[in-house]
C-alpha cells in the first residue's frame, strides 16, 4: 500500500521550493570588501605605478608648470614667445621635426622591404637576421657615435683608407647617417609581425582573377600594409626627435647642427639662458609625442581590421 504524500505548503499560491534563496541585497559584497579587494589587485604594481608617478607624471607637470608661469607673477604664454622669437630656437625646431621626418621617411622607404623579404624568408634565415636587427637596434648611445666618429670622421680609418672627406658627423647629413644605424633595424623589427597579415593565398587568389603583381599590391597589398607602415613612421619620428645620447656625442660643439634636444641639454648645462626656456622645448616634445601617440593609435586601430 503507497503512504501517502502530503503536498508541499503552499504560501500565497506558490510552492515551497525549499529552503529561501537569498536576495540579491544579501548577496552583494560590502563596499570595504570590494575596495580592500581591488586595491589587493593592484598592490603587485603599486612600486611600479609610484615609480612612475615620481619620474614621469611629476616632473611633467613641473616642465608644463614652468612653461607658463611668469617670473614677474602669474601664466601666460611670454615665456613661449621668447622661445618663438629666438632664432637659434627655431632653427633648432625646424631640424628637429626635418631630422624626425627624414629619418621615418628613409627608415620606412628601406626598412619595408626588408621587413617584406625577411618575413618570407625560411626559418633559419629570418632567425639569423632578426638576431641581427636586434643588435643594430639596440647599439645606440654614446659607443654608436665615437663608432662612427672613429669610421668617418676627419681622423677616422676609412677617411684615412679611402682619402675621401665624408660628412661632417657633427652636420645635419652626418647625424642622419648615424641614425640610420639604429632606425632602419628598428623599424623593420615594429612591421615585421605586420607583414604576416598579407597572406599568400591572397596572392593566389588575385593570379586566378589574372591579375598582374602591380595590381595586386596597388589593390590589396598596399591599402594592407600601409596603416602599418605609417604606424611605424609615427614610432621612428618620435623616437628621433627625443635622442640625446647620439647627438651629443656627434654634434655638441658650437657650429654644430641645432637640435630640439641639444638646446635643452645646453639650457640645463648653463644658467645663463633660464630653465624656462629648457622647459618650453621640453613641453614641445611633450606635445609631439602626444599627438604622434593618438596618431599611432589610430593607424593601428584601422590596421587591426585585417587581424
Amino acid at each position: 500500500m503507497t503512504p501517502h504524500v502530503s503536498p508541499p505548503p503552499v504560501a500565497d499560491g506558490v510552492p515551497d521550493q525549499g529552503a529561501a534563496r537569498p536576495s540579491a541585497a544579501s548577496r552583494r559584497v560590502p563596499l570595504p570588501t570590494r575596495v580592500g579587494r581591488s586595491l589587493a589587485g593592484w598592490l603587485p604594481a603599486l612600486p611600479l605605478l609610484v615609480f612612475a608617478l615620481a619620474t614621469l607624471v611629476l616632473p611633467a607637470l613641473r616642465l608644463v608648470h614652468d612653461t607658463f608661469a611668469l617670473s614677474s607673477g602669474g601664466y601666460g604664454l611670454g615665456n613661449v614667445q621668447k622661445v618663438i622669437d629666438n632664432p637659434v630656437d627655431r632653427e633648432a625646431i625646424r631640424n628637429s621635426l626635418a631630422l624626425g621626418a627624414l629619418q621615418a621617411t628613409l627608415a620606412a622607404a628601406l626598412g619595408a622591404p626588408a621587413a617584406w623579404l625577411i618575413s618570407r624568408m625560411r626559418l633559419a634565415g629570418r632567425a639569423t637576421w632578426l638576431a641581427l636587427m636586434n643588435v643594430a637596434a639596440n647599439f645606440a648611445g654614446i659607443g654608436l657615435a665615437f663608432g662612427f666618429v672613429a669610421l668617418i670622421g676627419t681622423t677616422g680609418m676609412l677617411t684615412h683608407l679611402l682619402n675621401v672627406t665624408f660628412p661632417s658627423t657633427a652636420s645635419f647629413t652626418g647625424i642622419n647617417i648615424a641614425y640610420l644605424y639604429f632606425n632602419v633595424p628598428m623599424f623593420v623589427l615594429l612591421t615585421l609581425p605586420a607583414m604576416s597579415v598579407l597572406r599568400d593565398d591572397w596572392w593566389e587568389a588575385a593570379q586566378v582573377c589574372h591579375a598582374s603583381r602591380a595590381q595586386f599590391w596597388r589593390r590589396i597589398g598596399v591599402p594592407i600594409l600601409s596603416p602599418f607602415v605609417v604606424a611605424g613612421w609615427l614610432l621612428i619620428f618620435t623616437w628621433t626627435i627625443g635622442i640625446y645620447a647620439v647627438t651629443y656625442a656627434l654634434a655638441s660643439g658650437p657650429n654644430s647642427v641645432k637640435l630640439i634636444t641639444l638646446q635643452i641639454g645646453a639650457t640645463l648645462e648653463s644658467s645663463v639662458f633660464g630653465l624656462e626656456r629648457a622647459a618650453v622645448l621640453s613641453v614641445l616634445l611633450m606635445l609631439l609625442a602626444v599627438l604622434s601617440t593618438l596618431l599611432y593609435r589610430l593607424s593601428i586601430r584601422r590596421a587591426t581590421r585585417w587581424l
